[in-house]
C-alpha cells in the first residue's frame, strides 16, 4: 500500500471500524492504538506486527476484535483531546508509542496500557519497576537510546576516516537527554569530536544539517524517534545530499537508502505488544505483566549506499550483518 493512500486510510482521527457501529456488538473487545506521529509506511509494519501478535494471542481484527486507530499527526497538543474519546467510548484497552501512553496514563488509572518504548520506563515514570509494572501500563521496552555506543563504532568501522561525527537529536523525545549523553560518550572514547543538531520541526532538520556541513562533519548518527521515522525521506535524502555516511536505528532507513541501520526490529516488538493486549483481554492485569525487554536487534547494511559514498564495507561486518541490501 503506498504511503498516502494509508496515511488516509487510518491518519487523524480515521478508523477502521466506526465506534458507534462497534458499540452494538458488545461482545467484540476495542482496542484503542494511538501514535503520536503520522501512520506512515514505517508505522504500518508495526501495525502489522502488532496485528500478528494479536493472532498469536487468538484475537483476529474483524472476527473477536477491533482496532480504533488514532494519530496525533506530530501535534502533541492532540493527544489528551484523542486518548479522552478512545476512553470514552470504553475501549478495552489503548496501545502506543511512549508520547500517547505517557498522556494514556495521565488520562485513565483504570483502561489498561501497553506501551512500545525505546527508553527507561522506570526512569520517565510508566512503571514502578520491570517485574512488577504497578497500576494500569505495561508494555515492551528496547532500551533504543542506550545501544549508541554500538551504533557509534558500527558507524566508525564503515567510516575510519571521519575526524567529526554529527548528531542528530529529537528534542521532543523524552530519551533524547540520555541518548545524547550515551552518544557523545562514545564518540569521544573513540578520540573523536562531535557536533549535535538538535532539531524539534522538520525545518530544523535541513538548518541542522546545514549545521553539519559548516562544521566538517564527515558521518552521522541519527538518534531514536517517533518523530525521525516519519521524516525518514527527508532524512536520507539530506544524507546523501552532503555525501554523509550515517548510521539509523531502524531498518526502514537502510532499505531506501541510508547507509546502515543498527538496533530493534520495531515489527517484532509491536508483536510482543501484541501478545500482552491478547493476554489482557483474557483478563490478566497490566499489573501482573513484567515489562517485555525486546531482544532481536538488526544490523543491515545497504551495499548501493556505501558504494555511492566509495565506501568498501570491511568484510568482517558483511559477515555480522542481519540483512545486506545489494
Amino acid at each position: 500500500m503506498r504511503r498516502r493512500a494509508f496515511i488516509s486510510l487510518f491518519g487523524g482521527a480515521a478508523a477502521s471500524w466506526p465506534l458507534a457501529a462497534l458499540a452494538q456488538q458488545a461482545s467484540v473487545p476495542v482496542i484503542g492504538y494511538v501514535r503520536s506521529e503520522s501512520f506512515d509506511d514505517t508505522a504500518q509494519r508495526m501495525i502489522a506486527g502488532f496485528r500478528k501478535g494479536l493472532n498469536e494471542a487468538g484475537y483476529i481484527e474483524g472476527q473477536n476484535v477491533a482496532i480504533e486507530f488514532r494519530s496525533a499527526q506530530g501535534r502533541l497538543d492532540q493527544l489528551p483531546a484523542l486518548v479522552a474519546d478512545l476512553i470514552r467510548h470504553r475501549v478495552a484497552a489503548i496501545v502506543g508509542n511512549v508520547p500517547a501512553a505517557k498522556v494514556a496514563k495521565e488520562t485513565t488509572a483504570t483502561v489498561p496500557i501497553v506501551f512500545v518504548y525505546g527508553g527507561d520506563p522506570i526512569k520517565d515514570g510508566l512503571v514502578a519497576s520491570f517485574n512488577r509494572p504497578g497500576g494500569n501500563v505495561t508494555g515492551v521496552t528496547f532500551l533504543g537510546g542506550l545501544v549508541g555506543g554500538r551504533r557509534v563504532q558500527l558507524l566508525h568501522d564503515l567510516a575510519p576516516q571521519a575526524g567529526v561525527i554529527a548528531l542528530l537529536i529529537d528534542v521532543n523525545n523524552i530519551t533524547s537527554v540520555t541518548e545524547l549523553n550515551d552518544l557523545e560518550g562514545a564518540v569521544h572514547a573513540l578520540s573523536l569530536n562531535s557536533v549535535v543538531g538538535k532539531v524539534a520541526s522538520e525545518s530544523e532538520i535541513d538548518s541542522a544539517f546545514a549545521t553539519f556541513a559548516q562544521q566538517r562533519a564527515g558521518a552521522l548518527v541519527v538518534g531514536n524517534s517517533p518523530f525521525f521515522t516519519s521524516q525518514i525521506e527527508r532524512i536520507v535524502a539530506l544524507a546523501a545530499r552532503h555525501a554523509l555516511p550515517a548510521s539509523y536505528q531502524v531498518r526502514e532507513f537502510a532499505t531506501i537508502g541510508g547507509l546502515m541501520s543498527y538496533g530493534t526490529s520495531l515489527s517484532d516488538a509491536y508483536r510482543q505488544a501484541g501478545i500482552y493486549v491478547g493476554r489482557i483481554l483474557n483478563g490478566t492485569k497490566p499489573a501482573d505483566l513484567p515489562v517485555m525487554r525486546a531482544t532481536k536487534y538488526e544490523l543491515v547494511i545497504n551495499l548501493r549506499t556505501a558504494k555511492a559514498l566509495g565506501i568498501e564495507v570491511p568484510p568482517m561486518l558483511l559477515a555480522l550483518a542481519d540483512e545486506v541490501i545489494e
